[in-house]
This record gives C-alpha cells, structure tokens and sequence, in this order.
C-alpha cells in the first residue's frame, strides 16, 4: 500500500504545516528541514508527481508565484538571493511536485547541492548533443 501524500495532506489540513502562502492553485509552506531559516517549499494543490505532469496554464501560475516567494523570502530573510530547485524523479523525496527555494548567502556553506562539473569534449559534442535536445523537443 502506497503512504498518503505528504503534500496532499498538508493541503486538506490532515498534517501541520507552517503555510506561507495559499492561493486556489497552490499553496507554500516552510520546510520541516530546511537547509537555511526561510527555506519555502511551493507545490500546485493538485496531485502532479513530475514537471513532465503539469500543464502549460498551472506552470504560467506556478512559476509566477516562485517569482513573487523568490523576492519574498530574500527580503523577508535578509539573504542576499535564493537557490530555486525541482527534484523530478531522482532525489525528489516526496512524489508531489514541490520547487524549493532556498534563501542564499555568499558564504553560507551549502555544500552537496553542486555537482562535480565536467567540459564538453569540443564542439563537435556540443552540437551532437544540442540537435539530439532540438529532436526531443
């Protein structure tokens, strides 16, 4: 038996949760765990799983409202900008879309969020792997 959404229940009020802000799309609460005070987790109130999942209108909402707890937390923090992220299917703890963002600082020490970066062989890789993206799209 699957465990009930985390994200669902917090939505219908079964599970406590600090709300930051609610509209009838989505709703955006603190984080239980947060990397820095402040850290906000913004979800639709439907059950979408992916970002493949959401629809065009929902994203157009959904992302304005990043834009506007983007600025939000910052000030509201006092951070010097913020770290916006979707896990979508790897690492994405909770199967519920759900985009973090995160008050940043330089200097903070967050660690463990940055990937070991690595150079395209030349050109020629970047072009192959450019039009196989364009094909997908």
């Amino acid at each position: 038996m699957q465990k009930p959404c985390v994200i669902c229940n917090i939505i219908k009020g079964i599970e406590f949760s600090c709300i930051v802000y609610e509209n009838n799309d989505c709703i955006a609460f603190l984080d239980k765990r947060p990397l820095f005070t402040g850290h906000t987790l913004l979800a639709p109130k439907v059950h979408i799983e992916t970002i493949a999942d959401l629809s065009t209108e929902l994203n157009c909402k959904l992302f304005s409202i990043t834009r506007k707890l983007s600025i939000a937390v910052q000030n509201g923090t006092g951070s010097q900008g913020t770290f916006i992220a979707i896990n979508n299917k790897v690492s994405q703890s909770i199967p519920h879309l759900h985009i973090h963002i995160v008050p940043r600082t330089k200097g903070d020490g967050l660690r463990g969020f940055f990937w070991p970066r690595k150079k395209y062989s030349g050109e020629s890789e970047m072009d192959e792997i450019k039009e196989k993206i364009r094909q997908a799209l």
